[in-house]
């Protein structure tokens, strides 16, 4: 959305009062206004869809994530933990593009250990899925897929297929984290009998398709 330079006289206990606002909320005074004035004439501004898909996307998440407050509208992250010993957390971090073109933003997942064991097999992991997701990906005519796997991480971009409103991003992305860690769950849970369970993930994975692509 295109910005330019305006001049405005406004009163000393107005932008007292939206300096106080703007520092609660992490953001700038010539942000904060625009938002409230985009608001009040009922124009649509980044940070409002952005906030749109976030709701969304909480709406979907069960009760066995915990969403972790964000102070950047464009940040959202969502942890859970695994049924394995110590109980390790695993965090879905989704940061959105203010004007998505190609992508709609980016989502890091990581565990929280310091057992090379687990680093090892939430590697294994996710080398299978990255192999997955591009090749149905592929079949598709998508070739924007892009991902990198690192020390106990995988990140991704989330590929911007169509017009989507903001409800219908929020359902892509949290129905997407669902099933991914879906998936994540039933490797770590018994990762010797992973090859009996994955035709049924990569189903589930294909459903999903059939509804969004990110």
């Amino acid at each position: 959305m295109k910005k330019s330079v305006y001049s405005l006289v406004l009163m000393d206990d107005v932008i007292k009062a939206v300096d106080q606002q703007a520092y609660r909320l992490g953001t700038s005074r010539s942000n904060l206004i625009n938002q409230i004035l985009a608001e009040h004439l009922s124009c649509v501004t980044p940070e409002m869809r952005m906030r749109e898909i976030f709701e969304q996307v909480a709406e979907l998440m069960s009760s066995s994530f915990r969403i972790q407050e964000q102070r950047s509208p464009s940040l959202m992250t969502v942890r859970t933990a695994l049924e394995y010993k110590y109980r390790p957390t695993i965090s879905y971090k989704v940061e959105l593009e203010r004007a998505p073109a190609e992508y709609l933003g980016t989502l890091r997942v990581s565990i929280r250990t310091q057992s090379s064991t687990l680093i090892d097999m939430f590697h294994s992991f996710f080398a299978y899925r990255a192999k997955l997701e591009n090749a149905y990906l592929s079949r598709l005519g998508i070739d924007g897929y892009s991902c990198e796997i690192g020390d106990g991480s995988f990140s991704r971009k989330l590929l911007n297929t169509g017009e989507l409103s903001g409800e219908q991003a929020g359902a892509a992305i949290g129905g997407y984290i669902n099933d991914l860690d879906r998936a994540v769950k039933t490797y770590f849970a018994a990762p010797e009998s992973f090859g009996e369970n994955a035709p049924v993930l990569e189903k589930n994975y294909r459903t999903l398709l059939e509804h969004y692509i990110i």
